[in-house]
């Protein structure tokens, strides 16, 4: 069987049959990856802890008909072990990788921005460096950017006028003027629209001074835009626990 290796963030977890587990994986490489982790459920497993969601590994395959096999693995970054510590830090994890998966829809096709992205979200994540909620949100704004669905919040999204406009139509992509305005279109606050266009480009000075009536306004017009634009509802976004 070929053999390769891989830095791999695991996405989520199943089991199979009595002992085993089917690991989806995210790696800097080979894109998203299946793979059975064989024996990882019994406790005398050295495996087991470091195949959980979130982990950040090196990790050894080889290539399989249907799924690959993990034979070894070297963790890299424990950040589930620091994230597990704090709910909103576990339920922002948990929707950024389950959007993530959603994102990277073919396995073994490379996709290292989305790699990248997710793999500084979740450190930044585990260090605690901003709220949680504003940390999911940047980067789901940011994952949906990579993917190309970058979101305007300034200029029409339809016709390209100059902004500041104050309507927000998620299936135009974003900020519309009044002649673009389609009906049932949000008005968001000035402030929600300065926080959304700040959490899309990192300027975490201004994210950070945000009041919570705009983090609330900003989060649900993300929440939607993104499963909108996903096709697909992220369950996890409605356990997102944002203190």
């Amino acid at each position: 069987m070929p053999l390769y290796r891989d830095d791999a963030i695991v996405l989520r977890t199943h089991k199979l049959g009595e002992a085993d587990r089917i690991v989806t994986l995210l790696t800097k490489h080979h894109g998203k990856v299946r793979a059975v982790a064989k024996g990882v459920r019994r406790t005398s497993s050295r495996l087991g802890a470091r195949v959980e969601p979130f982990m950040l590994a090196d990790i050894q395959f080889y290539e399989g008909r249907n799924l690959d096999i993990i034979s070894q693995v070297e963790t890299r970054e424990p950040y589930a072990r620091r994230i597990a510590e704090d709910y909103s830090l576990f339920t922002a994890a948990t929707a950024m990788v389950e959007t993530t998966d959603k994102l990277v829809d073919h396995e073994k096709e490379p996709a290292y921005p989305q790699y990248r992205l997710l793999h500084g979200a979740l450190g930044a994540l585990s260090r605690r460096e901003h709220d949680a909620g504003l940390m999911l949100d940047s980067f789901l704004l940011r994952s949906l950017a990579i993917a190309g669905y970058a979101p305007s919040f300034d200029d029409c999204a339809s016709c390209g006028a100059p902004g500041p406009h104050r309507a927000f139509a998620i299936a135009e992509g974003g900020a519309v003027c009044e002649d673009c305005r389609p009906s049932g279109a949000a008005a968001p606050s000035p402030q929600a629209f300065a926080l959304l266009s700040s959490l899309l480009s990192g300027e975490w000075d201004v994210a950070d001074a945000s009041e919570e009536r705009a983090r609330r306004e900003a989060a649900g017009l993300i929440a939607a835009y993104a499963q909108y634009h996903l096709e697909r509802k992220v369950r996890s976004l409605g356990l997102v626990d944002r203190g």
